[in-house]
């Protein structure tokens, strides 16, 4: 029976996900299709049974929706990276739109006043922070380069990315020819790539040392390609720089709006959409709207990505982190900004209880952006901190939605906005914005 099922079948596709996924109904039991549109006659194979549905792969489009669209990248299909390229971005911003809606009226209960325009960006060659997985494969005679294949834990053979930034979309294969040549080929798994401001940076990951041949190959791929070369033998302590020899300037962004700029290392966190980044941080700080005389707390706050601009509008600032690496990185932004109405400090805000000092120390405004699991210790005891306005930036509307639904329904808020922000083109990433006014 289950060989059976695993044969090709056909089917018309009835609705879609918020992931891009057509959804056909077959015997009474949901099939999701990865990449089918609704209205279409699709062939799929299942490839995951579940107990309630399955999960297909999409072999062969009988008749399509008027509104799909040629996907631009050649690897389109068989990649995991992206899942939306087969329809316009409009619609892309559509389908994310309606899930922030479904999910704070579902999980939250929770209507916004109003909604925001969609905070939106170049839909190509956006991502900065990247990492590639690598596999020397001697049935194809080539190192594959690239991102995990959409239905098996393959490297997806490819030749370029179309959202990796420039120039590294088009490294895909003169780093495969690269590590090709290296006699550690078999023991390099993973590079991760950090386009800044002022340089781009390739962080090799090597199980074995690499020989001078090696270095050497690595070294000339840098000078030629102006990207900076490091080698990473074990954990992140372990990292050092091949090229250039010399010390370099740290890998920074900048804010100009803010004057502000935020250095970060080459296998830090910062946010993968650099433009969309400069226009959620506006949008954020002119949503939250701090006087002179206001105090704000931002929480989450990374190396200060918030917390800086905040700085420059508001009387004063404090960050919190529970990464205390991050909150170095901040400590040190602060300096470099030459802001000294800006402090940090650790603490696991997942672990907090309300009785913290630092809560209770008249903070007007809050800024909020968590990470997937959300902020709801946070939202349980806001009555402790008492702000007036609180701007969310959410990485995922589920969570989003059930804090929502606590400030609203249970702590006195009302959600005054929210929107979607396309940080994440052509994937099924829903990232947003909420304001919450006493």
């Amino acid at each position: 029976m289950a060989r059976r099922r695993r044969e090709p079948e056909t089917a018309r596709i009835e609705a879609v996900t918020h992931d891009g996924r057509g959804i056909a109904a077959i015997q009474g039991k949901k099939v999701f299709v990865s990449g089918a549109l609704p209205g279409e006659e699709v062939r799929f194979q299942r490839r995951k049974m579940r107990r309630n549905y399955d999960e297909a792969e999409l072999l062969e489009i009988l008749q399509a929706a008027p509104d799909r669209i040629e996907a631009r990248c050649a690897a389109y299909g068989r990649c995991g990276g992206c899942a939306l390229q087969h329809v316009s971005q409009e619609q892309q911003r559509q389908i994310k739109s309606q899930t922030l809606k479904d999910n704070l009226e579902r999980i939250g209960q929770v209507e916004p006043e109003r909604w925001l325009d969609p905070i939106i960006g170049p839909g190509w060659n956006y991502r900065r922070r990247a990492r590639l997985a690598v596999k020397d494969v001697h049935a194809k005679g080539r190192v594959l380069v690239g991102f995990r294949e959409r239905h098996a834990p393959y490297i997806t053979d490819m030749h370029r990315c179309e959202v990796l930034a420039n120039p590294v979309d088009g490294m895909i294969d003169p780093l495969s020819e690269l590590i090709g040549q290296l006699s550690i080929s078999a023991r390099l798994p993973q590079i991760e790539v950090a386009v800044a401001d002022n340089a781009v940076a390739l962080v090799f990951r090597v199980l074995d040392a690499p020989s001078q041949d090696d270095r050497a190959l690595l070294s000339t791929f840098g000078k030629a390609n102006d990207v900076r070369i490091y080698l990473q033998p074990g954990g992140l302590d372990s990292i050092t720089q091949l090229y250039p020899e010399t010390a370099q300037d740290a890998l920074y962004y900048d804010l100009p709006e803010f004057e502000v700029r935020i250095a970060f290392d080459a296998t830090g966190f910062v946010q993968v959409n650099n433009e969309i980044n400069r226009l959620m941080v506006s949008k954020a700080v002119e949503l939250l709207n701090p006087g002179a005389d206001d105090r704000v707390l931002d929480l989450f706050c990374g190396i200060g990505n918030f917390s800086l601009p905040l700085a420059r509008r508001a009387a004063s600032v404090l960050g919190v982190e529970g990464e205390a690496s991050l909150v170095r990185a901040a400590g040190d932004n602060a300096v470099l900004n030459d802001l000294s109405n800006v402090s940090f400090r650790q603490a696991d805000l997942n672990g907090i209880d309300g009785s913290e000092s630092w809560l209770r120390q008249g903070w007007d405004l809050v800024l909020l952006d968590p990470a997937r699991s959300g902020a709801a210790e946070i939202a349980n005891c806001i009555a402790t901190i008492g702000p007036r306005r609180i701007v969310y930036v959410s990485c995922h509307p589920g969570t989003l939605a059930r804090d929502a639904g606590t400030l609203v329904n249970e702590k006195g808020y009302r959600c005054e906005a929210a929107g979607i922000i396309d940080m994440f083109p052509h994937t099924a990433h829903v990232e947003s914005i909420a304001v919450f006014d006493k």
